[in-house]
């Protein structure tokens, strides 16, 4: 299949080899394709367009005879580059969304009816936090009768002496700034910024952690396609206390703009190798969980699904120069395209995915290393959390 991989940063780099690697014909483009070859690597054959990705022509005349679109820009940019796979005839892929027209709606579902009538498809949040989770969510409920809330909490944890971007600094600075959503009782609303902080048990060996509510994309899907009553997520980690602090502060809103020495550019793999090497980076870790509370056969039922994914010292142990968060986001994309049935057309979220492609992505997902860990728990009615 011919793919165009628009975004040659931290995560579309990683992505281009996997795909690669899968025997596709890869090209891709970016703004910057001095900035885009550091990532790649000189060693790489793969054609680097430049392109304007807030322009419609310039992204269709760089992905011209794809069959697939990959957007790896931020999603300030999903409108346009959903307009050129239409344009295109291509089907498409992204991993969030922007929700700025409708805070509760992403934005991809308007495009539903344009990719049905052009017998394509469009997969959209298909990397991890929204991707994985989504699948976890989706897993976890096919096991219960009734459903009632699922949970999201996510651990990001940078060990350096100045800020690092693990990923993009603009879509973590658009993820810092908005409001966190949440479904409860049927009804989506905003919840506090940075607020509700609770006590949650990460697998070891990272433990007990602070987590509050964050922004994140899940929050807006799945009560659409399972039955929830509620549905929130929280982050915890460094890299969320180290925003908090800025917010508190009156340092982190959207008026302000983009500061680059809270959110640095993505460092190149050479690069970040360089930051580990001089002391500035120490580590990072990621890791998410998913709780799913519901019924079975009249019985109170919780499912867990954890996953830790390698930090940054073992990926340096693999001489890789990768964040966890962009190495685990390259992979999730890289499986999605592998596995998505190519006989869906319109719009789809992972948690909406055939139960056959699920398990095949989950299975995928153990076996580069990710590892997961499910757990179902009875609870006494008096122990219903």
């Amino acid at each position: 299949m011919k793919v165009f991989v628009l975004g040659v940063g931290a995560t579309g780099s990683l992505l281009v080899k996997l795909l690669v690697h899968q025997g596709h014909h890869v090209s891709c483009g970016d703004r910057d394709p001095v900035r885009a070859r550091d990532f790649l690597g000189e060693g790489s054959s793969v054609v680097i367009n430049q392109v304007n990705a807030r322009n419609l022509r310039s992204v269709v005349r760089a992905a011209k005879g794809c069959h697939l679109l990959i957007n790896a820009c931020p999603a300030v940019l999903n409108n346009v580059i959903m307009r050129a796979a239409l344009r295109l005839g291509a089907h498409y892929l992204d991993t969030a969304s922007h929700l700025r027209t409708n805070p509760f709606r992403p934005e991809q579902f308007y495009f539903d009816r344009q990719f049905r009538e052009k017998r394509r498809w469009a997969l959209i949040h298909a990397g991890v936090a929204p991707g994985l989770t989504n699948l976890f969510v989706a897993q976890a409920a096919a096991g219960l009768d009734e459903l009632d809330k699922a949970e999201v909490r996510i651990f990001e944890d940078t060990v350096s002496e100045n800020p690092v971007s693990q990923w993009s600094a603009e879509s973590s600075f658009d993820e810092a700034v908005s409001r966190p959503r949440v479904y409860r009782e049927g009804r989506f609303s905003f919840g506090t910024r940075f607020g509700e902080r609770e006590r949650f048990r990460f697998p070891p060996p990272i433990g007990i952690v602070g987590v509050v509510l964050a922004a994140q994309d899940e929050v807006t899907t799945l009560p659409r396609f399972l039955r929830f009553r509620s549905v929130d997520a929280k982050i915890g980690g460094t890299d969320i206390d180290r925003l908090r602090r800025w917010y508190r502060q009156g340092k982190l809103n959207r008026s302000r703009g983009l500061s680059s020495v809270q959110f640095p550019a993505t460092a190149a793999p050479r690069a970040m190798i360089k930051l580990v090497r001089k002391g500035i980076l120490h580590n990072a870790c990621f890791a998410v969980a998913v709780l799913v509370y519901g019924s079975r056969r009249s019985r109170p039922w919780g499912i867990r699904w954890d996953a830790q994914f390698p930090s940054l010292f073992e990926l340096r142990q693999r001489k890789l120069g990768y964040s966890p968060i962009a190495w685990g986001t390259a992979h999730l994309v890289a499986m999605f395209v592998k596995h998505m049935p190519r006989n869906l057309v319109g719009v789809h979220v992972p948690e909406a995915l055939p139960v056959i492609t699920r398990r095949k992505i989950l299975h995928a997902v153990r076996s580069i290393g990710i590892r997961i860990k499910r757990t179902v728990t009875y609870f006494k009615p008096s122990d219903e959390p």
